[in-house]
């Protein structure tokens, strides 16, 4: 395969993914603490067969498989049968047994089984609830594989692809470095240390320039027994190393641990720059956004506006706090969605959201505000049978000679919101000598 080329499956979009999850298990009240305990984890719809029989007419019946997990002891099949039913059907599949079996387990995982877990185990429930929500996720996560033996990579890039992750391959570390500037989506790459022209410790290095530690996990893999090659690739940006040859079990809890820590650090960091209750950004993420777009001198091009909802406390004394709660949530889908990538909008406080237009002149500003004017206008909520709708008022300033900084942006936007408010509300002020 030439390098930087990909493996044979397309990546999907997230809306054609499989989304049913079969449960084919003979014990009732264990299939019903794993099911309650996926559930809790994912929104998946789960079916339940206790036989072989059942299992092929709800396969039959939908086409919308996404996983399978399996007992070893059913009515009418005994486990090799039940093994071959899923393998044939290229169905992937966990294997839950009540009876540890070093063979079988060899056997099954050999067979593009993805995990043998013994259920007698305390944590067997909770652990194949974060299994299954594990591989659900690594669906929308891009993997990158760097080997210059496409046995090596490719074996590896087969154990990605086994546990759901849209996998590509390279041979050499310059590749390996246009891939990842070209695809922001990667958030795992393997990396081989020996490789001609570029080892795996320098090409990890050249990595961590193009992406931090939090962006994307690097792991290094080496078959030398070289001891300082774990605290140099750690050293040189690394988030773990993995020596061959190592078991499939290893290398998928080494590679699951390092993509649960990445998405914990994410959900840090959306605790830490998001609003609560409307999913924009918070005010101090807002303010360090937008003051890098004014610090770069977007000059004329560049308008910021306060919005405020229209007699709020009225909404909140009339329809009660929640309704208030999902006034502001519907008005912040609404700002999202009228705000363009290049821009930025976040909620400051209240019922006050701010945004950031970037490369549109005033009239276009305008025009812009005005459609996220009339959309708030139309929206019409349904509040327990009675029907709430609002208005919104928005100040707008333009950076010039006069207002070149964030905070002078900001005051006279506020400025021309009291202006919006005091002139009859439902309206844009600001700019009106477009």
């Amino acid at each position: 395969m030439p390098a930087g080329s990909h493996l044979a499956h397309a990546r999907q979009p997230i809306a054609a993914l499989p989304q049913r999850i079969l449960l084919l298990e003979n014990s009732r009240a264990y299939t019903s603490m794993l099911r309650e305990a996926i559930e809790q984890r994912t929104q998946l719809p789960i079916s339940v067969a206790t036989t072989l029989a059942e299992a092929r007419e709800l396969l039959e019946r939908e086409s919308d498989w996404f996983l399978a997990l399996t007992g070893l002891v059913l009515a009418d099949g005994d486990r090799d049968a039940v093994i071959d039913f899923f393998v044939e059907r290229r169905l992937p599949t966990i294997v839950v047994s009540g009876v540890y079996d070093d063979a079988l387990r060899e056997r099954a995982l050999q067979q593009q089984i993805i995990d043998y877990v013994l259920k007698s185990t305390p944590d067997s429930i909770d652990y194949l609830a974060w299994l299954v929500q594990r591989l659900e996720r690594n669906r929308r996560i891009n993997a990158l594989v760097v080997d210059d033996s496409l046995s090596a990579r490719s074996y590896i890039a087969s154990l990605l692809a086994l546990q759901g992750y849209q996998v590509s391959h390279v041979a050499d570390g310059q590749s390996a470095l246009r891939m990842v500037e070209a695809d922001p989506g990667i958030r795992l790459v393997i990396v081989d240390q020996e490789m001609p022209g570029m080892d795996g410790i320098e090409l990890t290095r050249r990595l961590r320039h193009l992406r931090a530690r939090d962006r994307m996990a690097v792991i290094g893999v080496s078959g030398s027994s070289d001891a300082s090659l774990i605290p140099r690739f750690l050293k040189n940006g690394a988030n773990d190393f993995l020596r061959k040859p190592f078991s499939r079990e290893e290398f998928f809890c080494r590679v699951s641990q390092n993509i649960d820590q990445l998405e914990l650090i994410g959900t840090l960091q959306d605790l830490a720059t998001r609003d609560f209750l409307t999913g924009l950004p918070n005010r101090r993420s807002f303010l360090e956004q937008s003051e890098k777009v004014v610090a770069q001198g977007s000059g004329g091009d560049l308008t910021v506006a306060m919005i405020d909802i229209d007699h709020f406390k009225h909404i909140n004394d009339s329809y009660g706090h929640e309704a208030g709660d999902r006034a502001l949530r519907a008005m912040a889908d609404i700002l999202h969605a009228h705000t363009r990538r290049e821009d930025h909008c976040g909620r400051f406080g209240g019922e006050e959201f701010c945004v950031l237009i970037h490369g549109l002149d005033a009239a276009a500003s305008r025009a812009h505000l005005e459609t996220l004017r009339q959309a708030v206008e139309a929206l019409e909520l349904d509040i327990d049978g009675r029907p709430l709708r609002m208005t919104i008022s928005i100040g707008a300033s333009r950076h010039s000679p006069q207002f070149d900084t964030l905070h002078k942006l900001l005051g006279e936007a506020d400025r021309h919101l009291y202006l919006a408010k005091a002139g009859g509300r439902n309206q844009v002020r600001g700019l009106e000598a477009a």
